[in-house]
């Protein structure tokens, strides 16, 4: 069988391009190695830059995010007892987030691929990259209890951080930038009505915590914890009392509980693949990079990683040239670094650091007493948060 382009993984990266591709007359299928159901029931990040959602119009799949997604035009940032609200939407000329949780998107773009009658493979066994490095790429798997044989002209991996396609790089074409964090963010999901119209960014003594929302009636709640934590450990009434317990009083009488739906702990990381080409093989979204969700840019880097390849490569299928497909790693890489920096520095403002001791904490309050106090700094803060230009 023969393919213009084959794509690795049916997250929102992979979807996506299929997407835009579908839209531009170009012939693409999806391999993924989990079933549909799986794919959907992924629990994710949930605030989307202005950029990212005028993708999914352009996109086709972006009218149930309008009409239930939750705009904001800013968030607020606690500490020492005191909440204090970035304008996003003062600070940047207009811009906004919008609150849509990764699954719903996820859902979207299977809908529409569903419906445009475009060819997803789900519970591909054994894939495999090869000749990636010559004229004849292709992808190997194994379906229906068969082994199938995939041509193409280019392989896209989007199949995470966990999945086959930077895996299949010779060691020697690659180079890894990490920072592990010593510390993970236990979640809750519960059906209950958030706490605040817009998210909470908390920095206290006991640790970070965050109260964001995936509806006016669901809420996504995290505290920092340690990795050693089990999720066992934390039956619903101690992560209430926990969050409570690093929110100002105000905000913790107002705290509305129930049971969770969803619990787990997230380690936080991040890394960067340099660089993103090999050949007819190109990486996007968390096959290249992770970044701690502080900063919510993990999707949206995603996002800005597939609004690149998919212009190369209808530039290319247009009109031959392969100057989009050339630049693609330096333009993507120069974002996706951007918004590590910015997902760092937010992680170091807001956490407890063990290591970092009296004299760390002491410049942490520093530095948040600075951002609030500076629209210089605030407006530094806004513009990564809503995402920066393509």
């Amino acid at each position: 069988m023969r393919v213009q382009v084959a794509i690795i993984g049916s997250g929102p990266a992979g979807l996506l391009l299929g997407q835009l591709l579908h839209l531009a007359g170009i012939d693409a299928i999806i391999i993924e190695r989990r079933s549909r159901d799986y794919v959907v029931g992924r629990v994710r990040a949930g605030v989307l830059e202005q950029g990212t959602v005028e993708m999914l119009d352009r996109a086709g799949v972006g009218a149930r995010l309008r009409r239930e997604g939750l705009v904001h035009e800013g968030f607020d940032i606690l500490f020492g007892g005191v909440r204090h609200r970035v304008d996003l939407t003062g600070l940047t000329g207009g811009k906004k987030v919008v609150v849509y949780g990764q699954t719903e998107v996820t859902k979207d773009l299977l809908d529409a691929r569903a419906a445009a009658g475009a060819k997803t493979v789900f519970e591909a066994d054994d894939v495999s990259l090869h000749g990636f490095d010559t004229p004849r790429p292709s992808v190997r798997y194994e379906s229906d209890g068969r082994e199938h044989e995939l041509e193409c002209d280019f392989i896209a991996g989007c199949d995470g951080f966990h999945g086959m396609s930077r895996k299949s790089v010779p060691a020697a074409a690659i180079r890894f930038y990490e920072r592990v964090y010593p510390f993970g963010w236990l979640g809750v999901l519960s059906d209950t009505r958030p706490v605040s119209d817009e998210l909470i960014y908390a920095s206290h003594e006991r640790g970070f915590a965050l109260c964001s929302m995936r509806s006016p009636t669901r809420s996504r709640c995290y505290v920092q914890c340690s990795l050693a934590e089990d999720v066992d450990q934390w039956p619903d009434e101690r992560f209430w009392d926990e969050l409570r317990a690093r929110l100002d009083a105000t905000t913790a009488d107002a705290l509305v509980t129930g049971p969770s739906i969803e619990k787990s702990i997230a380690p936080l990381r991040s890394f960067v693949a340099e660089p993103m080409r090999f050949g007819s093989l190109f990486l996007a979204g968390d096959a290249a990079h992770i970044v701690p969700p502080t900063g919510a840019k993990g999707l949206n880097l995603a996002a800005s990683d597939v609004h690149y390849l998919s212009s190369a490569l209808i530039q290319f299928y247009g009109s031959g040239s392969t100057a989009g497909l050339d630049g693609y790693s330096a333009r993507a890489l120069r974002r996706v670094w951007q918004a590590e920096r910015f997902s760092w520095w937010m992680t170091n403002l807001l956490h407890r650091f063990p290591e970092h001791g009296p004299f760390g904490e002491k410049v942490q309050s520093a530095e948040l007493e600075y951002l609030v106090g500076s629209r210089a700094a605030m407006t530094s803060l806004a513009e990564s948060y809503v995402g920066l230009p393509y």
